[in-house]
């Protein structure tokens, strides 16, 4: 979207898209060694105790002998985008100028493809520093649509995985997220509006309402991303590419009778369109 060779200013290109200029100029800071394992420590521990907030992970980690307090435990899991689930009182508010929009899937069974996407952002650690993988899912097959690796939380590399989604599958009935601020945004609710799609999104502070996408990071964490220590930014971009192109097309899932999300996505379209 930017080209740094470009006649106009890099500011300006940045405005004319309506896009961040942070997003532009930035330059990630260097983490220590020793933060980055911790990170990587609080990012397996939150996958196997959702429940857990700052804390007890801070005592989790004390008791394998990493000196941390609770303050840092925080500033790290608010970097990594993770919050311990429960059920608490919505006192959280959208950012200025953000709407949300109700959750429109509890209750309701997705029996078809297209019926319901989801969307999320995960940590990915590497060898020297991290990303953020960002990913849409068809609910029904299980299906990644499209996917987005980013070194920020800017909204730009979302709001391009939905637009790639958009673009090569139609649009859904309901597009679900959670409540931050990338999803918030008018940059994206306003492509889902133009497309006439249904917003949904979790209830803050509630149970894993996008429990679909955070299945997924659970299998692409273990099955791929702590297998490996990514050197670059471009390494990991391409192995999780070639990992969820496995996933789609060679992975079978129990709750899909044993197919593939390709074969229960392409496969029901398929049945749907002959009836």
């Amino acid at each position: 979207m930017i080209d740094r060779d470009h006649e106009l200013s890099l500011s300006r290109q940045a405005k004319a898209l309506n896009i961040s200029r942070g997003a532009v100029y930035y330059k990630p800071r260097p983490v220590s060694a020793e933060e980055l394992c911790i990170m990587r420590r609080l990012d397996e521990l939150h996958l196997d105790h959702p429940f857990a907030g700052a804390r007890m992970l801070r005592d989790l980690l004390n008791r394998e002998g990493v000196s941390i307090g609770r303050r840092h435990v925080a500033t790290l899991m608010k970097r990594m985008r993770i919050e311990a689930i429960y059920r608490r009182p919505n006192t959280s508010r959208p950012a200025p100028g953000h709407k949300i929009y109700p959750y429109l899937l509890r209750g309701k069974k997705i029996e078809r493809v297209d019926h319901a996407w989801a969307m999320d952002i995960t940590y990915i650690p590497m060898k020297r520093g991290f990303v953020y993988l960002a990913a849409v899912v068809d609910v029904f097959s299980r299906r990644v649509l499209s996917h987005r690796v980013s070194i920020t939380m800017e909204v730009e590399f979302c709001v391009e995985a939905l637009h790639e989604a958009l673009a090569k599958h139609g649009k859904p009935e309901i597009f679900n997220t959670d409540q931050g601020s990338q999803f918030t945004s008018e940059a994206f609710t306003g492509v889902l509006l133009k497309a006439g799609v249904a917003i949904s999104m979790d209830g803050k502070g509630a149970w894993r309402d996008n429990v679909f996408v955070e299945r997924l990071w659970r299998t692409v964490k273990y099955e791929e991303v702590y297998l490996r220590a990514y050197d670059s930014v471009g390494e990991a971009r391409a192995s999780i590419a070639r990992y969820l192109g496995f996933y789609n097309t060679r992975r079978p899932h129990s709750a899909l009778d044993r197919r593939t999300p390709d074969e229960a996505y392409f496969g029901a379209q398929t049945i749907a369109a002959a009836a």
